[in-house]
């Protein structure tokens, strides 16, 4: 992160609301089997469990797809008209008309961000008494087969058309959510991904007012500011953002959020995001590996078959300052930088670590949401071995590099 000497990282542990990690995401998709199958060869993901009509559910179709703890769900209607709901569905509250209006509306797209609280009413409760938008009202979900228990999910708006979904899955005995269907793993070896990816990293969105939309996660959840950045820091001279990022006390809930700089060039890649995307929403996922040298392999070896097409790399003398940027502390053999070069991966660093990134571009046909692929390197707690989250930043030294990549593509599909 360039500029890191004078960053200041402090956690206040200031939540209102007792929350673990990410829980899953969920993707409304024009046709979800067929959007699943693209997810398991491009991330090497599993297929988990599926609510369908096989399993009763005839509003619409979900399947869960796996790779470690990274959990997202595709879900698309069987119609557009609202139908009487089935007793055996995830998720009661869902709308085949609602969901087919955001299909219309966004395209690919994450209609829901989940995550894991102790107590979903007591949550619910306090963050609508701090400003919290309700989408949906705690509901107790019991699966089809009682004996196997029950969740307790809620909704509160969380920028956009984007719910922020609270789960307590503590009473439930499948591996999901009641009313899934689980799905044995073809072979228990790639139970934890074929292609090593292993957690969601951080969520990003792009918004219209980041101060506001800070005000209004920050008032209603407690999560406090673990960086921040500025068109001077992270612009080129034709477009820019300004960007922050919120996390939870243990800080394995990172949310970074953006918003347009206005009075360049060309428009900011956020703007044209916003109009693309017909609102705000979430831009990227950052997938998280320990090694991302074998995850950008295979990959990329799958991209000709239907996997991410991923940015253009950098130009060789990006990754000699590279060398002259990690100095001293550089732990990459020449070998391993030739790699790194080779796959285009972008390397940064903070006080405490490295970052290691790279990017898809876009994965549907709206220039809207993509995929990051990253590796932390360093920031290990020498009594519990445990990576501290966030270590190496957010990539604040590419994204000038990063932003001309992203003007140089929206240039070939002549939309900005």
């Amino acid at each position: 992160m360039s500029g890191f000497d004078k960053f200041k990282r402090v956690n206040p542990m200031s939540d209102k609301i007792e929350c673990l990690a990410f829980h899953h995401m969920e993707y409304y998709a024009g046709d979800a089997t067929s959007t699943y199958k693209r997810f398991l060869g491009a991330l090497g993901a599993e297929l988990a469990a599926k609510s369908d009509l096989s399993t009763g559910n005839d509003s619409h179709a979900s399947y869960l797809v796996e790779t470690g703890t990274c959990r997202m769900v595709f879900t698309a209607p069987y119609s557009s008209v609202d139908q009487e709901k089935a007793q055996k569905l995830p998720f009661p509250f869902f709308s085949s008309s609602q969901a087919s209006a955001l299909f219309a509306k966004h395209g690919l797209h994450v209609h829901a961000v989940g995550i894991t609280v102790k107590d979903v009413q007591a949550t619910f409760d306090i963050m609508v008494a701090n400003g919290g938008i309700v989408v949906q009202e705690p509901t107790r979900v019991v699966d089809a087969n009682p004996e196997r228990g029950f969740a307790d999910i809620a909704e509160i708006k969380l920028y956009g058309d984007v719910s922020l979904r609270l789960i307590d899955a503590t009473n439930f005995k499948g591996s999901f959510l009641p009313n899934f269907e689980d799905v044995k793993v073809a072979d228990e070896k790639y139970a934890l991904g074929k292609y090593g990816i292993e957690r969601i990293d951080h969520i990003v969105g792009n918004v219209h007012d980041l101060q506001a939309t800070l005000k209004y996660i920050k008032n209603m959840t407690g999560f406090h500011d673990f960086a921040e950045f500025t068109s001077e820091d992270v612009g080129t001279v034709d477009s820019g953002l300004n960007s922050a990022v919120l996390a939870n006390n243990n800080e394995m809930i990172l949310f970074p959020v953006n918003e347009p700089t206005f009075g360049t060039r060309r428009k900011s890649q956020i703007q044209t995001y916003l109009e693309q995307n017909q609102g705000e929403g979430v831009q990227h996922v950052a997938l998280m590996t320990h090694d991302i040298y074998r995850t950008m392999d295979l990959m990329t070896e799958a991209t000709p078959w239907g996997g991410f097409e991923f940015m253009p790399g950098q130009a060789h003398d990006y990754y000699e300052r590279v060398k002259v940027k990690l100095g001293a502390e550089n732990p990459f053999s020449e070998e391993q930088l030739a790699k790194i070069e080779k796959l285009g991966i972008l390397i940064d660093k903070d006080d405490q670590g490295i970052l290691m990134q790279i990017f898809s571009k876009p994965i549907g046909d709206r220039p809207t949401i993509f995929f990051e692929i990253i590796q932390r390197v360093g920031c290990i707690n020498d009594i519990t071995k445990i990576q501290k989250p966030g270590c190496g930043g957010f990539g604040k030294g590419n994204f000038k590099d990063l932003f001309k990549s992203i003007e140089d593509y929206e240039s070939n599909l002549r939309i900005n």
